[in-house]
């Protein structure tokens, strides 16, 4: 991406603090009839939001140097949070259970997180780029939620196998996946006019609309151009 934009740093740094704050709140359970659901799963579909709505506007590039961004922000936190929690505490200071609940890291848990969070994001940008290519950029509504169908559908199923194969029986999982899957795409489809109001809105005052004709979708390439 050789152009300077006004909005898409700023809407990098917003994608990266929505999913640290994401990690942070995630221990908490919460139920809502027989969901039982983790606090994160309010906040985490924000971040396909914002991938839908580079990838929409600045194109595949953009969405793919957020995304890493993101892991390594996501991988930075796992170690400082784990390095905080092991450094002794204060004599007096009784919350270092607590502390270490919310910072502590369990290293399957860890890369559980990592995996699902990199699968899904680029799986939701690439689906996004393609629809948008297939409907002529017709129809938004049916590459949001269709991306966040795919991207929430992978990231979903491997946090839940790789965290939890093999610790809870299968009915559980498959339990699991469903319940959270259903509240992700739910906000998706619940955001989708306040989508369109920033994508248009986006669009006008950058004066882009992204089209990835010519991209490389390889999620290592650190460069693409949209045409």
């Amino acid at each position: 991406m050789s152009r300077s934009y006004r909005y898409l740093d700023t809407l990098t740094i917003g994608f990266v603090v929505v999913l640290l704050i994401s990690n942070l709140v995630g221990p908490k359970i919460v139920q809502f009839g027989r969901l039982q659901i983790s606090a994160a799963e309010f906040f985490f579909p924000l971040t396909y939001i914002c991938g839908d709505i580079f990838t929409e506007v600045y194109g595949y590039g953009a969405s793919r140097r957020a995304i890493w961004l993101g892991f390594f922000a996501m991988g930075l936190l796992s170690v400082m949070g784990e390095a905080a929690v092991a450094l002794p505490p204060a004599a007096g200071w009784n919350d270092q259970a607590a502390f270490a609940r919310v910072f502590g890291v369990v290293p399957r848990f860890a890369a559980a997180s990592l995996a699902a969070y990199w699968a899904g994001e680029f799986t939701n940008s690439y689906t996004l780029a393609k629809l948008k290519l297939w409907t002529g950029g017709r129809w938004l509504w049916t590459r949001t939620v269709g991306s966040t169908v795919t991207g929430q559908a992978v990231d979903t199923t491997v946090l839940v196998l790789v965290a939890f194969l093999g610790v809870h029986p299968a009915k559980m999982l498959a339990w699991i996946v469903v319940s959270s899957y259903l509240v992700k795409v739910a906000v998706e489809v619940i955001a989708t006019p306040a989508t369109y109001l920033v994508v248009g809105a986006l669009k006008r005052a950058e004066c882009i609309d992204a089209f990835d004709c010519r991209t490389n979708f390889n999620p290592f390439a650190w460069r693409a151009e949209a045409a």
